[in-house]
């Protein structure tokens, strides 16, 4: 696979370039959230465009169910901790879409139920595990094909730019690539122990307030921030707000003296996978010149919530979340008895913070005839509730970009948002 032609131009004077992407979520592998949507999208449109791409994921549980048969890629990767190795395989997850998969296979981190945390909380060796993932991505490419770019997405991505600009500094394969940073959320940031620097074997001069140092932390994020060549995120607006210290969460200075590498490029959707006129995943397609299958959707949603005596002039108010405070989670608990004696049906799809999803069962519990409730992560589901309800809902306090009002647009749900 080698390295790339850089500079090559296209017909259309565009520079074909081989990029990577390292991402902890892509549908339809693993998801939690809208990087998981970004990460699946992008890379194929990006190919559509004369682009070689190729993304990296960590091998969890649930992605296992997504591969036929195990191709090994590279049979072991050494990854350096401060006192122990931990080994490595690299699994070819094939082509799709012209987009190339490999995953790090590390069972002894990856192997779990949950992506990041538990119910009870955040997994302790986070560090530890997305700390490997970013050595051994680099470690794979001087393998199996070095990029013009590196891609990396969110916190648990960010150490990669500060392995490449520091451990990796002088390695004459790797040291002309370039790094750009996706910012999804500077609410999630990787905050960590100050020893992290050293379990990690960086350099302790990265440690200062002006790198990847946060209030005697050590804070993954930040670290892409300042070692990125470029940085980007989900929209114009969210590129202005993330310098301000209203949503910036800290991080607003470091992006401030980087403006001029800072840019917001609206986030966009796969229409080919969200369409209500061709969705395979709802009851009935339909247009907005023939909306007659909104209507046989709607009767689908109902029924995949288990719900049968709605009537047919009663809004039906669908929202897909992570459900959190910082997703307006409690903007809507101080309505909801105000909004229950309107004529309304809620439908809430999602999972997050044991309060709130204990709240939302009692809810259900309480009002069975106004309220159904799903505490699960389903990518059918979601499209039926796109599809199904008349207004969809998204009380963020902040949103980068979120997709669920863009989805809404289009399958004729009408987005309320804050």
């Amino acid at each position: 696979m080698g390295h790339s032609s850089r500079g090559t131009v296209a017909n259309n004077r565009v520079v074909v370039m081989h990029i990577v992407f390292a991402a902890s979520e892509c549908v339809p592998y693993a998801k939690t959230g809208g990087v998981a949507e970004v990460v699946g999208a992008l890379p194929k449109e990006l190919v559509r465009q004369g682009h070689q791409v190729t993304v990296y994921l960590p091998l969890y549980r649930q992605v296992q169910k997504h591969l036929k048969d195990r191709k090994i890629a590279i049979r072991s990767l050494t990854i350096p901790f401060s006192y122990y190795n931990r080994f490595v395989t690299v699994v070819n997850g094939g082509i799709s879409d012209g987009v190339q998969f490999y995953f790090i296979d590390c069972p002894e981190l990856f192997d779990r139920e949950f992506l990041y945390e538990t119910p009870s909380g955040e997994y302790a060796d986070n560090a530890e595990r997305f700390g490997l993932f970013c050595r051994a991505v680099l470690d794979s490419t001087k393998i199996l094909g070095v990029p013009d770019v590196f891609h990396i997405h969110g916190w648990p991505a960010g150490v990669l730019a500060v392995l490449l600009r520091t451990v990796y500094y002088f390695d004459p394969v790797l040291k002309n690539v370039a790094c750009l940073l996706t910012i999804h959320n500077s609410d999630r940031q990787g905050w960590f122990p100050r020893e992290t620097v050293e379990k990690l074997l960086l350099p302790w001069d990265v440690y200062t307030p002006e790198r990847a140092e946060y209030y005697g932390t050590f804070d993954f994020l930040k670290g892409g921030i300042v070692y990125s060549d470029a940085i980007n995120t989900v929209s114009r607006k969210y590129a202005q707000e993330i310098q301000t210290p209203e949503y910036g969460n800290g991080v607003d200075g470091i992006l401030r003296a980087r403006a001029q590498d800072l840019s917001g490029i609206l986030n966009g959707v796969d229409y080919q996978v969200w369409d209500p006129a061709t969705d395979s995943k709802i009851a009935a397609h339909y247009t907005p010149e023939r909306l007659e299958g909104k209507l046989a959707c709607r009767k689908d949603l109902l029924h995949a919530f288990g719900v049968s005596n709605v009537a047919e002039d009663t809004p039906v108010l669908g929202m897909v979340s992570r459900l959190a405070t910082q997703k307006g989670l409690d903007l809507l608990a101080e309505i909801f008895e105000q909004l229950v004696r309107e004529n309304m049906f809620l439908v809430m799809l999602g999972t997050g913070e044991p309060y709130y999803e204990n709240l939302l069962r009692s809810w259900q519990d309480r009002l069975p005839n106004k309220v159904a409730v799903s505490i699960t992560y389903d990518e059918t589901l979601a499209h039926k509730v796109e599809a199904g309800s008349d207004m969809i809902l998204m009380p963020s306090r902040s949103e980068p970009c979120g997709l669920n009002q863009i989805y809404g647009m289009k399958y004729g749900t009408v987005p309320v948002v804050r």
